[in-house]
């Protein structure tokens, strides 16, 4: 794995040279993507994740959290005890370079680190799960993580409206798999990461999910565009 949004975001922290990511998926073509959004502050940041930012209590979790910027947040704003992780070495260090010195390299699956009262997961959160036969292993893991009365705060979208229309008002999408599933592609400056799977969940279908993995869920708060705020509790 080349890392490149880590090495993005290090660049960035670090003032050398960053330039724009470029990002492909399966049913999108190439946009650019400035670097500087990751380290919005809060006033910059969308509805959904201030939301979540404001409901965040007691000991959290921020999984995948990427330049720290929500960490940060909670650290300095609301005096939280805050614990960062993400796969990307790079981010790491550049959220330890902002001031988050416990930041750790760590994957949720094999994350052992206590348990907590709230887990966030957000600029899509579900789409580490990758595809929608891993939702279970990783709610099962979620749950394992959480303390008694605890919550899992994650935002996704609903990508039906990517797809056209028949007169109807029927969708075509592919008959082949879940609509949600796409995979990513990442290039930065002249090179390409391999593709990654990269899952966005419909509400029901998490709902679905959450049920049956013991958890309740509720719908929190809806964005502007197919995207939403869940809460999971035990």
């Amino acid at each position: 794995m080349k890392d490149l949004f880590g090495k993005a975001i290090l660049d960035y922290q670090t003032r050398n040279n960053p330039q724009n990511l470029m990002t492909e998926t399966s049913i999108s073509e190439e946009d650019e993507m400035e670097v500087a959004y990751l380290f919005r502050d809060f006033k910059h940041m969308p509805k959904i994740e201030q939301k979540a930012l404001q409901m965040a209590k007691g000991n959290i979790l921020d999984v995948g959290c990427g330049a720290g910027s929500h960490s940060l947040y909670l650290k300095n704003v609301r005096n939280k005890r805050v614990q960062p992780i993400d796969i990307s070495a790079s981010a790491i260090e550049a959220c330890k370079l902002r001031g988050l010195d416990n930041a750790q390299v760590a994957d949720i699956l094999t994350y052992n680190g206590g348990t907590f009262d709230t887990i966030l997961l957000l600029m899509n959160g579900t789409g580490i799960f990758g595809k929608l036969e891993n939702v279970t292993q990783y709610l099962t893991k979620l749950k394992s993580l959480l303390d008694e009365g605890g919550q899992i705060l994650i935002d996704s979208s609903d990508l039906i409206y990517m797809f056209d229309e028949d007169e109807d008002g029927g969708k075509w999408i592919p008959a082949e798999g879940y609509y949600g599933e796409i995979t990513f592609t990442v290039s930065y400056k002249g090179e390409t990461e391999e593709p990654f799977d990269w899952l966005y969940l419909d509400y029901n279908t998490l709902q679905n999910a959450a049920h049956a993995n013991g958890l309740n869920c509720e719908l929190v708060m809806e964005g502007e565009h197919y995207d939403y705020l869940a809460r999971l509790t035990l």
